[in-house]
């Protein structure tokens, strides 16, 4: 029987489990699609923002910053009468505000990812947690990068929400020491 994390119960926690958290991860809209539904997700499971994951892919035609930058009322208006999303008004204006946000990063450090890796240097971060109790909610590097992310005009970006957005783009492999991934992970460097 092949062991995983704790938390990966239901078959798309499973699937994203199995190929996608803690994969390092450089490409810029990959990295806004999970910087907008780590923020979704605050407050609520990954596995209801998985549910919901292609949703948010049509409703946000695809996570291309520019294009959510550009969102106006009438197309927040729209998002916030989606039944598939999470209707929070706040989440919602936040994603906007933070496309926008992302835009101006890229311009400043030529690509989102490159800002991203300059805070573990370039190099994942692995953890040897033994037990799902290990694993920290936040790091004070969660607590840097949301500080930096917020004095950049991001909202939702709290340490935790920023220790979940560096678990999820490899920045951090908290893969148990139990689950066969954890290998997997390092051995991708």
């Amino acid at each position: 029987m092949t062991k995983r994390c704790a938390w990966a119960k239901a078959p798309l926690d499973v699937k994203y489990h199995d190929t996608e958290w803690g994969v390092p991860l450089y490409e810029d809209n990959k990295l806004f699609e999970f910087l907008i539904l780590e923020g979704v997700q605050a407050g609520l499971s990954w596995s209801i923002v998985l549910q919901r994951r292609d949703a948010y892919r049509e409703a946000y035609e695809g996570f291309i910053p520019e294009t959510v930058a550009q969102f106006d009322e009438k197309k927040i208006t729209s998002l916030l009468g989606n039944k598939k999303l999470i209707r929070n008004k706040l989440k919602i204006h936040a994603s906007v505000k933070n496309a926008q946000a992302f835009l101006r990063l890229q311009k400043e450090f030529a690509t989102f990812s490159h800002y991203l890796w300059c805070f573990v240097d370039n190099k994942s971060i692995t953890n040897n947690w033994q037990t799902p109790e290990q694993v920290p909610n936040e790091t004070p590097l969660s607590q840097r990068l949301s500080k930096d992310l917020k004095k950049r005009g991001f909202t939702f970006v709290g340490p935790t929400i920023c220790y979940a957005l560096m678990q999820a783009s490899g920045l951090i492999n908290d893969h148990l020491t139990t689950c066969f991934r954890h290998q997997e992970i390092i051995n991708l460097r």
